[in-house]
């Protein structure tokens, strides 16, 4: 009878264990490597490594983006969230004026739309276009 009770402790230690394991992994955490320097939240980021963290559990749409390595991060937050249907961890970008604006986060769990900003879509396009056809000055005495 005792080795049948110290059995069933053990088992229920285990499982009790892998609960608690389970319900420690962090949602929503990604790591990627991002080789170009680009725009999220307005602000202007140095290419490298970063990590995408929720900034709770409470609210989904709040995600912390931080880079260790260039002390470089944003606070991010989407307007719109979706559970990911494959696992396909990853950022997208939308390039305008040769800037790369972050527009979407997928992690494991979910899908995050990142707004972009109108207003900074045009000043780009228009620093791109202005860059384009700037006027060539040849000077002459």
């Amino acid at each position: 009878m005792k080795k049948h009770f110290v059995r069933l402790a053990i088992a229920f230690l285990g499982f009790s264990a892998l609960a608690i394991a389970a319900k420690a992994q962090v949602p929503d955490q990604l790591v990627i490597n991002i080789p170009y320097e680009f725009v999220v939240a307005s602000k202007t980021l140095p290419p490298g490594t970063y990590r995408v963290n929720r900034v709770s559990d409470l609210n989904e749409n709040e995600l912390v983006l931080s880079s260790f390595e260039n002390r470089a991060g944003a606070f991010v937050i989407s307007t719109e969230v979706e559970d990911a249907r494959v696992y396909k961890p990853s950022f997208t970008f939308e390039e305008i004026g040769g800037q790369h604006f972050l527009t979407k986060i997928e992690t494991a769990e979910h899908v995050f739309a990142i707004p972009l900003s109108r207003s900074a879509a045009l000043e780009a396009a228009m620093k791109s276009h202005q860059g384009s056809t700037g006027s060539a000055a040849s000077g002459s005495n």
